[in-house]
């Protein structure tokens, strides 16, 4: 298949994710997107149109800890927790799982199911 073709493919998915997919400020977006080396989690509200927390594999918090990062199963359980901890200091209970153009499994899977152990609701 011709890159072309799957680039077109994956935005299709993600658009038609996204459709359904609407944050608000009591129930906020949990957006997660992968690149190569990185992992990144914003929790937006919609109707406001702006990032209420986000976290990532950049960031200071990521980076101290020592431990190896990549865009892995590993990191993205530790990146599932941080978000959920940093989530809960700005009041959030609740959010939307936003998954983006990517397949629930994997990465996603891994993440997701660390913010859920870690006390969001999904």
């Amino acid at each position: 298949m011709r890159t072309q073709d799957k680039q077109r493919l994956q935005q299709l998915r993600h658009w038609r994710v996204r459709k359904k997919v609407i944050g608000t400020a009591q129930r906020p977006r949990m957006s997660v997107t992968f690149t190569n080396q990185n992992i990144y989690v914003q929790f937006i509200d919609d109707a406001a149109g702006k990032t209420i927390v986000a976290t990532a594999t950049t960031s200071k918090v990521a980076r101290a800890s020592g431990a190896k990062v990549g865009a892995n199963v590993v990191t993205a359980k530790r990146i599932g927790t941080e978000a959920a901890e940093a989530a809960k200091t700005a009041g959030i209970k609740a959010v939307v799982f936003d998954r983006g153009s990517a397949r629930y499994h994997g990465k996603v899977k891994a993440l997701a199911d660390a913010a859920r152990e870690a006390g969001l609701q999904f």
